[in-house]
């Protein structure tokens, strides 16, 4: 374990951290570590302190328990910087006894202003955060504002489209005479802007921060629905630690999120769904997909923003990604649910007030279902769906919104295949295309939304005024290039890293617009294709014959230019194989490392035991 350790000090990496946490409880001194690692000793006596401490909270529980903890040590806890959440872990307890030992002891957070003028002289800003380290408070607390939740620290699915949707709220609540207060602990952000909001926290999304600002605020109530998942992820137990939340229930928020709950639901209400189910072995796992057929879609069962989600078409895939998953358990289940090929992914927006819905927009996924819907190419107004299936969408969504009796945002992604539709999943909050149709369509849908939470009297469906040829497309950024080693391909689990929306008269305008708008270079001479299965060959054929048609140099592998030579297009063959002896024009290496090729397309099969494609 030691020669282990050792390695993973010696080579910086984004684990390196944890290993350096490792290392340190078992018995690595700091100038161990610094001799291992060269990082600062300054940090490093620090962490070792940390790691002393949390051992001998350990020992101490071996005396006491939560309850008799010296309020001296719990007090030294806190001004360390252990969370509630931490120390219930070393005491083997939960969190809200935690909290409420810690708050009957008296042992609570001051607020300090941040000091935005580096101590050239006193600064009186609404820049704010809490500590355990002071005696007594900067600020009064008698605005009693409305709370704010942003989306938190910057991570892949929680970027700059849910920090418009705060600042959207923010705005309103301000235009319509309340006070604010903005909590959120990415500086990136225009949230965290602190001349917008009366008072701005830079702090975490977490139960224990929201709940101490809440107290100290005296706060007239909390908007938990436009940062994304990680507020939704608190909203229950906010609800009942006696939170005010504005909004839709979060019992209600709940029933969408709890898989059981929403089936159900949908199931009174005569909404379809995509067969699914919850597995606890591997051989249930195997029956489940022999009888709903592949391919299927499958991840743990609890997952954010498709973290861990894979698509699965055929029993040995099953295997090989249950082996990865670990054992498959009745405490770590997987989710399977079927994965319908070739079916358009449509994207609801809408907003409700008590469950009557009062404004939406429909947006349609250029890329079929099974791409994350923030890596999705998003059209609207929708340009190629049948009036029939937006009927049925708009149908479902206000069933779903009065079943769930929702106040504000919410999003709901559909699935549509011969005008039938099936319900993805439903979210009761605000969702990353918000701020895309609320641009494109020139309604502000979170004002909207802000106005119904809060009791703001609000119109419904105000009118538009939008031309016939008027087109936006949000296009996603990626940042593929940056990332060593990462696979370019777009699937459930989120990848992007941005977007870019523009507007044209045709979707077609629109979207070259927003390709190029991205970095991406129109190329400029030599194509390599490289597709698969025969399917994807023949949707292909139309594009290809138009790249010819364009007088572009067309290449491809073995069984590609095959198919293409015999519809009549001129290909020239180059060999996937790395031969040293094979003629340099021939040979797909050379090209590459060379940089002969403009744009390569490659689409893969997913049977590894195929004829080169």
């Amino acid at each position: 374990m030691s020669i282990d350790i050792d390695t993973e000090l010696q080579t910086p990496s984004d684990q390196r951290m944890f290993a350096i946490a490792n290392a340190m409880h078992n018995g690595y001194s700091a100038e161990k570590v610094w001799e291992l690692t060269k990082i600062d000793r300054w940090f490093l006596y620090r962490l070792k302190g940390l790691s002393n401490f949390s051992k001998d909270m350990g020992a101490l529980m071996k005396e006491h328990s939560v309850d008799s903890v010296p309020i001296r040590t719990f007090r030294r806890a806190k001004e360390l910087g252990f969370s509630d959440r931490q120390l219930a872990l070393f005491w083997d307890s939960n969190e809200a006894h935690v909290r409420r030992v810690r708050v009957d002891a008296g042992i609570m957070p001051v607020v300090k202003q941040i000091d935005t003028v580096a101590a050239e002289f006193p600064a009186f800003t609404n820049y704010l955060y809490t500590t355990y380290n002071g005696a007594q408070h900067d600020i009064h607390f008698n605005d009693q504002g409305v709370m704010v939740l942003g989306s938190g620290v910057y991570r892949i699915g929680s970027s700059v489209e849910f920090d418009w949707c705060s600042v959207r709220a923010i705005r309103t609540l301000r235009a319509n005479g309340h006070k604010t207060v903005m909590v959120n602990f990415n500086p990136e952000t225009v949230s965290t802007d602190y001349d917008e909001a009366d008072r701005l926290y830079f702090e975490n999304i977490t139960q224990e921060t929201i709940l101490d600002i809440y107290e100290l605020e005296r706060s007239s109530g909390v908007i938990i629905s436009m940062g994304g998942q990680v507020p939704n992820n608190i909203a229950l137990p906010l609800y009942r630690s006696n939170v005010k939340i504005y909004g839709t229930s979060p019992e209600m928020i709940d029933t969408a999120e709890n898989r059981y709950k929403f089936s159900r639901m949908l199931d009174r209400l005569g909404v379809d769904q995509p067969q699914w189910k919850e597995l606890t072995s591997t051989e249930e796992a195997k029956e489940f997909c022999q009888r709903v057929k592949y391919p299927v879609l499958v991840r743990p069962s609890y997952v954010l923003s498709g973290a861990a989600m894979n698509t699965v078409y055929s029993e040995h895939d099953l295997h090989n990604y249950l082996d990865q998953a670990a054992a498959v358990s009745k405490e770590y289940p997987v989710v399977i649910t079927k994965y319908i090929e070739n079916a358009k992914e449509i994207e609801m927006d809408a907003v409700a007030n008590n469950g009557k819905m009062i404004g939406h927009f429909i947006s349609e996924h250029v890329e079929n279902a099974g791409v994350h819907s923030g890596d999705a190419t998003l059209i609207l107004p929708p340009q190629d769906l049948d009036p029939e299936t937006i009927r049925k969408i708009e149908d479902a969504t206000r069933k779903i919104g009065d079943a769930l009796n929702v106040t504000g945002p919410y999003n709901i992604q559909f699935i549509a295949k011969d005008n039938d539709i099936k319900v993805i999943e439903c979210n009761v909050r605000a969702a990353r295309s918000f701020p895309f149709v609320s641009k494109v369509m020139g309604l502000d849908l979170i004002e909207m939304a802000t106005k119904a939470m809060t009791g703001i009297p609000v119109r419904e469906y105000p009118p538009l005024n939008i031309p016939a040829d008027y087109v936006g497309v949000k296009v996603p950024q990626f940042s593929f290039s940056r990332l060593s080693g990462a696979d370019p391909v777009m699937g459930v689990e989120m990848a992007s890293t941005g977007e870019v929306a523009c507007f044209g008269r045709t979707k077609y305008e629109a979207y070259i617009k927003g390709l190029v708008s991205t970095g991406f270079k129109l190329p400029k001479k030599n194509i390599l294709l490289s597709i698969g299965s025969f399917k994807d060959k023949m949707e292909m054929l139309p594009a290809v014959q138009s790249l010819h048609k364009l007088g572009y140099k067309l290449f491809a592998t073995a069984g590609t230019a095959d198919f293409f030579e015999e519809h009549g297009i001129p290909v020239q063959f180059l060999e996937a194989l790395g031969d040293e002896h094979q003629r340099q024009e021939y040979s797909l290496t050379h090209a590459l490392a060379n940089n002969l090729i403009d744009l390569y397309i490659n689409l893969p099969s997913s049977n590894k035991f195929r004829r080169p494609a």
